[in-house]
């Protein structure tokens, strides 16, 4: 499979369709900047694909996006329409999360990228501050046009075989005019011409040009400062007020400035004009100096790697995130993600103590095969990993020699010059260690070794609280497989699969139900159900129902549900049940059902036509004891196939429960020449593909064997 790792360097036809389709969006709808996230098969993220028009810094918060989270792209996706965020103080009412660590104007949509019922991701497009509120009806048009094309684009990929698959970093496309060309001699010249001086610095805040009147104005060799962020070679501009401005400027694409204080008395004056490939700096004197200090006035600053306000931007969104994450590979991936960005590391490994050992669960940077080297190294061993999880001590080294200093027998295996260990501590106990690892030697001041500590404390939180939400998922989902049947009887001439997918979060439990009972020589029953809610109380409830349809069964459905019915309604749970019962008469090719408000079956006849067949429901089990429940008759030839399944199977946000049964009917009319097991896995993958789910899903398939005495 093709995925969008390789799709960054990638020149296969699939990938430049969808750098075309991204151009064309941004030229057709005036954008400043555009996201496409991908939903993989069986996925609850959304993955950020390619970008166009965002510093990647600034996308690095949301390159995975858990489906249940709170963003213009998850909301577009689960209620499958057009999401449209007027400006910053609608983002604040709507999204306060993104809202905090983005308080800049500006103005999205989001959509969601479908075809038919299969959803593929999300489109994101950014406009400036300006931008009128709403979208034109030719803007709107051309977002859901895209939307339309990316989706047939994604589909033909996955029909081929090659499904485009998000990587783990998204393809960043130059935007359109600086592919087009470059800086000419002609401009440098009448740039350098003008009073004061000016520079260009791309998304990510880097000079791509400078004028010697604006190098000398800043006191460095344009030599010096050309490719590198500012920061990085004059301190003085190492502070919150820089990092603000430009992000307001890429963001907001509206001019903005701010006034700072080369040392030792020089006073300049910064003015910042953006568009969709970078931004424009006109750096003049500043005469008189500011008599008053405003926030938007700098003083000297020692220098910090990365730069402060970049760190407590990140920090903050870090502490945000952990905090909505659940379980430890959660956790481990929003780390992942964000931490190497946030520190400018080229490499981490997050390990944890297992039984004695240090156990590698997560890692960016670095190949698969070192990890295998350095995964279950013994906590005995004399390592800095070790012994930071030992001590609780974090350690620094600037350069390899440093850490042979300090161990001897060290020897460079990692191909990087300088290395941070940080203990993971929480409540006063150990649970691993992080390693940040760099390409160049890196001088760790004293700011960055207390924000680099003071995040390991974070992580080593979250990481707890991660193993609890696993271990009481782990508890409640064996609570519900031990209330499921293990195995189901071998019923002579008929052939059996099925699947139970929970997709309930935390210690809920679902109480989705399938069953199958042996009557008679060629006799067999089969239920299926789905008790209101998910806890413990719902999977006891499932527990009692199973229980009373094995009591009660041999008698015709009808009958069987109406004698669970009033069971329910006496032991008055609270919790209303659906149940759907079929009794197979194999010997003369029938079936007979009976319903209580569950979703109708398919059925598959030999020549693959496929139907939904209409039952006359009875109410839900559990509300009247006196409810009766009407029985259907239908033929059940060898070769049919009859599916029943519960809801979380065809309910999609924004689709009709009709329509959504009746493509799930077509889905099992095309599937041709496939074993039972394969069909199930075939509805199984639909679903996923179809929508978000926020339900459990059974299903129970039924295929009659030519019968013979």
């Amino acid at each position: 499979m093709r995925d969008l790792a390789g799709y960054g360097t990638g020149t296969g036809p699939g990938t430049r369709l969808l750098d075309a389709a991204v151009d064309r969006f941004m030229r057709e709808t005036g954008a400043c900047g555009c996201l496409v996230y991908l939903l993989a098969p069986g996925e609850r993220a959304l993955r950020l694909a390619v970008l166009e028009g965002v510093p990647r810094q600034i996308a690095a918060h949301w390159t995975q996006v858990p489906l249940a989270a709170r963003t213009p792209a998850t909301d577009a996706v689960r209620e499958r329409r057009l999401v449209w965020i007027g400006g910053q103080e609608e983002m604040a009412r709507r999204y306060p999360l993104m809202a905090l660590a983005l308080p800049y104007p500006f103005s999205a949509a989001a959509a969601p990228i479908i075809t038919g019922t299969t959803v593929w991701g999300a489109l994101v497009g950014r406009w400036p501050s300006s931008h009128p509120t709403p979208l034109t009806r030719h803007e709107r048009n051309a977002v859901l046009t895209c939307c339309r094309r990316l989706g047939l684009l994604l589909r033909q990929a996955a029909d081929s075989g090659h499904p485009l698959l998000p990587g783990p970093e998204p393809k960043i496309l130059a935007p359109l005019r600086a592919r087009a060309r470059g800086p000419t001699q002609e401009a440098a010249d009448f740039a350098d011409r003008l009073p004061g001086g000016c520079c260009t610095l791309d998304l990510d805040g880097r000079i791509t040009f400078i004028t010697t009147a604006a190098a000398d104005l800043l006191g460095a060799g344009a030599v010096d400062l050309l490719g590198v962020l500012p920061r990085q070679v004059l301190p003085w501009l190492d502070d919150p007020v820089v990092e603000d401005r430009y992000r307001a400027a890429v963001l907001s694409h509206e001019p903005t400035s701010f006034t700072a204080l080369r040392p030792p008395d020089r006073w300049l004056s910064f003015h910042l004009y953006p568009d969709v490939s970078g931004i424009s700096v006109r750096i003049t004197p500043a005469s008189p100096a500011p008599a008053v200090e405003t926030s938007e006035v700098l003083h000297p600053a020692p220098l910090a790697a990365p730069g402060r306000s970049t760190i407590h931007h990140h920090l903050m969104h870090l502490a945000a995130t952990l905090n909505d994450a659940v379980g430890v590979m959660d956790v481990i991936d929003r780390i992942a993600d964000l931490i190497p960005t946030a520190f400018e590391a080229q490499a981490l490994a997050l390990m944890i103590a297992e039984e004695g050992r240090l156990r590698i669960v997560g890692y960016r940077g670095y190949s698969a095969a070192l990890m295998d080297r350095f995964d279950g190294i013994p906590l005995a061993s004399d390592t800095p990993a070790v012994a930071a999880l030992a001590s609780g001590v974090p350690s620094f080294y600037a350069t390899f020699a440093d850490l042979k200093r300090a161990y001897p027998p060290a020897v460079l295996q990692d191909g990087k010059a300088a290395w941070a260990f940080l203990p993971l501590i929480t409540s006063g106990r150990a649970v691993g260690s992080l390693v940040l690892a760099y390409d160049r030697p890196h001088p760790f001041t004293t700011e960055e070794r207390a924000v680099l500590t003071s995040t390991a404390g974070l992580i080593a939180q979250a990481l707890d609280r991660g193993r609890l939400y696993d271990a009481t998922q782990a508890l409640a989902h064996g609570l519900q497989a031990s209330l499921l049947p293990h195995a189901l009887p071998c019923v002579p001439g008929l052939d059996v699969a099925t699947r139970y997918l929970p997709t309930a979060q935390g210690i809920d439990v679902g109480g989705d139900f399938y069953d199958l009972i042996h009557l008679d020589t060629d006799l067999a029953a089969a239920a299926i159900g789905d008790v209101q809610g998910h806890n413990v109380n719902a999977a006891a409830l499932m527990g009692q129902v199973r229980t009373a349809v094995h009591a009660t069964a041999g008698a015709s459905p009808g009958q069987v549900l109406a004698r669970t019915n009033r069971l329910l309604t006496d032991l008055d749970p609270g919790l209303f049940t659906s149940c759907l019962y079929v009794q197979l008469d194999l010997a003369r090719h029938r079936a007979c059902l009976a319903t209580a408000g569950h979703p109708p079956p398919l059925l598959r006849h030999p020549d693959l036509h496929t139907e939904i067949i209409p039952l006359t429901p009875g109410l839900l089990l559990g509300i009247d004891p006196t409810a009766e429940y009407p029985e259907t008759n239908i033929p059940l030839p060898p070769g049919a196939v009859l599916a029943l399944y519960t809801d979380g199977l065809v309910e999609t946000p924004g689709i009709d429960l009709d329509d959504a049964t009746a493509d799930l009917a077509a889905q099992l009319a095309q599937a041709r020449g496939q074993t039972l097991d394969a069909l199930a896995d075939t509805l199984i993958h639909h679903a996923q593909r179809s929508a978000p789910r926020n339900d459990d899903i059974a299903l129970l398939l039924m295929r009659p064997q030519q019968h013979s005495r």
